[in-house]
């Protein structure tokens, strides 16, 4: 599937897109608290429109590792008002919720947004399937072992790759029932696995082409990435761009990154082999 049907806008992924991100959050692990205004948030947006981003991802609940639990009100109160604003603000602008609560996607989808992310991919709200089957907008199902606040004391896979496909093949024929064709898969790197699983899963990418469906890669400045090096979150877009580099090769479809500029130029230059 070469192409993702964004508010009427038929987008070509045949090649790579970003997906800029953007947290409304007070405690991410990268950027948490940092665009705590509307004024930073329209600059921060319109940076990544700028440098090139397709996509803008919004979430207002923090998924790192240990993350504080937010209730549904408190998620709602955070990000519709931010929706509201791009849309107003951004003409054309294609926004993806990052939520895994079907109330939440519903709203925000409502308010503009054109597409969703679900981090647990329906296995946390389990009506969050048949609201995507009724939004019909394009949905990027991630695989999460356990969650946010337990899935990394103890990950542990009898084959990690084996038992991703067999999960997400589950998803996406549960979809198909429902009619949802716009599926994106996120292999959730960092979200319930070791360093070594996540490596296997970035070295063998390509496998989960055999979905037939985009892949999405959310790797930016994780932890696999700066623990190795002994650096920090702050340090580590260059370990990023290495590592956004080698999912493209492997036939990512989409880079969800904190830098638009660098992930365009890794994609450029991918597109030239």
């Amino acid at each position: 599937m070469s192409t993702l049907n964004c508010n009427g806008n038929l987008i070509d992924i045949s090649t790579p897109k970003v997906m800029g991100i953007l947290n409304v959050t007070p405690d991410s692990f990268y950027d948490g608290g940092v665009f705590s205004s509307e004024e930073k948030i329209l600059q921060h947006t319109e940076k990544m429109l700028a440098e090139g981003a397709t996509f803008i991802d919004v979430g207002a609940y923090s998924s790192r590792p240990n993350a504080k639990h937010i209730s549904e009100k408190e998620e709602l109160k955070r990000i519709v008002p931010i929706i509201k604003l791009l849309v107003t603000q951004f003409a054309n602008i294609l926004i993806s919720v990052d939520t895994f609560r079907s109330t939440v996607a519903k709203q925000c989808v409502k308010e503009g947004a054109c597409m969703v992310n679900d981090i647990s991919a329906g296995s946390i709200d389990s009506n969050m399937f048949n609201i995507i089957a009724d939004l019909q907008v394009p949905y990027c199902i991630m695989h999460m072992q356990g969650t946010p606040q337990n899935m990394q004391q103890n990950p542990k896979y009898e084959n990690v790759l084996t038992d991703i496909m067999y999960y997400f093949s589950e998803k996406i024929n549960a979809l198909h029932a429902l009619k949802v064709n716009d599926i994106i898969i996120d292999l959730g790197f960092g979200f319930g696995k070791t360093t070594t699983h996540n490596y296997t899963l970035l070295k063998n990418l390509a496998y989960f082409k055999t979905l037939e469906k985009p892949i999405l890669t959310g790797i930016s400045r994780k932890s696999m990435l700066y623990k190795p090096l002994k650096i920090s979150a702050q340090q580590a877009l260059n370990a990023t761009t290495v590592a956004n580099t080698l999912a493209l090769t492997q036939g990512s479809s989409i880079l969800r990154v904190h830098d638009v500029k660098e992930a365009m130029e890794a994609i450029k230059i991918t597109q030239l082999l």
